[in-house]
């Protein structure tokens, strides 16, 4: 393109200010979505946890309500006929000069290109979902974008000026939290003690530094200090949580343990669990260190643990799409026992799963689409505390024909039609969830008891139950207990992933099973006593989960009272009165509080009820 025809390219006023529309839309987006995230550091400060639950399932529908706050105005001030195939093409054009023409660019055009994809996609049609009019790939570099606040990205600070203690004391300071810690000094002695075992920075090398992140993460009750050690040559990531009243007697601040094994660091920032509350003017830059922590996880789910869940979408589809181009495996159904109510489908070479709500429920399902959507989107807005799969959903997702196999391809058509359309080599999905691929549970038992493999199997019972009781402490019944609705992700934690019959706890009945009154009633195929929609029977549990003799053993060794109604009916009247259990993301060992108090019980020790 010449000079000389570019001016003429860019000339209609009506595609400015269009683009100048979805800029003000995105940027109020964000400005919103920053409010929410800047204060959450008061409903810490103040253990709000109420608000503080009720602000980060908010957050999560920010991005929506904007997008068609924009389409409304869009809607409303152009005809149709005005937004051309020309129009919409020299949109694009202008909102890239809008990104990249300001004094310093834009802080966050990448997040700003996936809003103006949003906006034309609800107004263009299918066919138009192309790089001429969105953003297939991304325009403008997020390469060194400089923040302009007074607050950097990351602080940097030197140990070998003042001391290691001196610099942990400052990082945790310079937060200026508004209330004060129980003791301190203490806390920063046992950080600075595992750092030193688990980095060795009491040897002096080179370049000795700690990077830490301007802004903390909170979540949940929890606030978390990200930074990384730098030693000489040697780079290592570290976390530090921070709690009110670390052993449930004294009042105050603690620092809770120190995070510095890869492995526990992943599954802090795991796709299992609610988004992190975080005030970000450069979110790329936050991506980007955290990249530096985590190499190997995705950039897309980085950004969702942020909060920014539509650019985690869009970076998602964008890897997908460059997989498909490298790869030339077949989809296929995936293997484990078929749900009555998904239809489960899977690249063997992507490292997630596609599911598919079917059009039909044999009994005893009684249930809609619609039903389900709403029980997945409970999902997306709850505290999935560790052991729910976060959710990628999607609509007219376009695969290639040719890759889908023919058994796949056959049971797509007969379970669900309605979502189906093939247009020439291409077939169409109109709606559909992708999550991370895990190992059944089921089948994970299996192998391990074929194998005769007691510590497989003892961890894969051991964690079920241990899953069990972290969604009761988030109020979370998953309905159907059945092995195979759970698998275990790489590090080996069992995870509940299947959403179509999730209660609320509170929601649930638990009763114990009435007494026959008579042999007609002991002997009857059906039961004697009414049974109501949300009626649970703890009891009834053994039957469908414990006819394995090798797992039977272990779970009543480890969680027998997870089959009796007292222990349900208890932590339900708990979480009616307002407590808020804790449900920490790291090994109970590694916590500070077996140190300075090693009589604390860790099941009972941080429990703060709702004022």
């Amino acid at each position: 393109m010449t000079q000389a025809s570019f001016p003429k390219l860019l000339s209609s006023q009506i595609a400015f200010d269009i683009a100048r529309t979805i800029l003000d839309g995105f940027d109020r987006h964000y400005a919103l979505f920053r409010q929410a995230s800047q204060a959450a550091k008061g409903h810490f400060e103040r253990a709000d946890w109420a608000t503080a639950q009720r602000a980060a399932r908010e957050r999560i529908d920010f991005y929506d309500k904007r997008v068609q706050e924009c389409v409304q105005i869009l809607e409303d001030d152009y005809a149709p006929e005005e937004l051309n195939d020309d129009t919409w093409r020299e949109t694009k054009l202008h909102f890239i000069g809008l990104l990249s023409g300001l004094l310093k660019g834009h802080k966050r055009p990448e997040l700003a290109e996936s809003f103006f994809n949003s906006v034309s996609c609800r107004l263009l049609h299918r066919s138009y979902y192309r790089n001429e009019f969105i953003f297939v790939r991304p325009a403008v570099s997020t390469d060194y974008i400089e923040t302009e606040e007074p607050q950097p990205t990351y602080r940097v600070y030197y140990p070998a000026a003042d001391g290691l203690r001196f610099a942990l004391r400052r990082i945790v300071t310079n937060f200026q939290l508004a209330c004060p810690f129980a003791d301190l000094d203490r806390d920063v002695a046992l950080v600075e003690q595992r750092m030193i075992e688990r980095f060795g920075l009491d040897r002096m090398e080179p370049n000795q530094q700690l990077h830490v992140l301007s802004s903390l993460f909170f979540r949940n009750k929890g606030a978390y200090i990200v930074g990384r050690a730098i030693n000489g040559a040697r780079e290592a990531p570290f976390v530090i949580p921070v709690l009110h009243g670390g052993d449930g007697t004294q009042s105050g601040l603690v620092l809770d343990t120190v995070l510095t094994e890869p492995d526990q660091i992943l599954t802090l920032f795991s796709f299992t669990r609610a988004y992190f509350m975080v005030d970000m003017e450069v979110p790329s830059s936050y991506v980007q260190f955290l990249r530096s922590l985590m190499p190997k996880k995705p950039r897309s789910e980085i950004y969702t643990l942020l909060g920014l869940q539509k650019q985690g979408k869009t970076l998602f589809y964008r890897d997908f799409l460059q997989h498909l181009k490298h790869s030339s495996d077949e989809f296929r159904i995936a293997p484990g026992i078929p749900g009555l109510v998904m239809l489960v489908f899977e690249l063997p070479s992507f490292p997630y799963v596609f599911k598919v709500i079917k059009d039909r429920y044999p009994p005893p399902k009684e249930t809609t689409r619609a039903q389900i959507k709403e029980k997945y989107l409970l999902v997306k807005h709850h505290d999935r505390v560790g052991r729910m799969a976060d959710t990628l959903e999607y609509s007219d997702v376009a695969f290639p024909l040719a890759r889908f196999s023919d058994q796949l391809l056959e049971q797509l058509r007969r379970d669900a039609p309605s979502l189906l359309a093939i247009e020439g080599d291409r077939i169409i999905i109109k709606h559909l969830y992708i999550e991370r691929r895990m190992v059944p549970l089921n089948m994970w038992l299996q192998d391990a008891e074929r194998a005769n493999d007691q510590a497989r199997l003892e961890h894969g019972v051991i964690e079920y139950g241990n899953a069990i009781r972290d969604l009761v402490a988030a109020n979370i019944f998953p309905g159907d207990m059945l092995y195979k609705n759970f698998g275990l992700t790489r590090q080996g934690r069992v995870v509940f992933y299947d959403y179509d019959e999730i209660e609320y706890l509170t929601d649930c009945q638990f009763r114990d099973i009435p007494a026959p009154r008579n042999e007609e009633d002991e002997m009857a195929a059906e039961p004697w006593y009414p049974v109501g929609k949300h009626d649970v029977f703890p009891e009834q549990f053994e039957r469908f989960l414990l006819g394995n003799p090798k797992i039977r053993t272990i779970f009543m060794q480890h969680h027998a009272e997870l089959l009796q109604r007292a222990w349900w009916q208890s932590h339900k009247e708990r979480i009616q009165a307002g407590i808020v259990e804790d449900v920490f993301p790291y090994p109970q060992q590694i916590r500070f509080i077996n140190k300075t108090n090693p009589a604390a019980s860790p099941s009972t020790s941080c429990l703060e009820t709702i004022q």
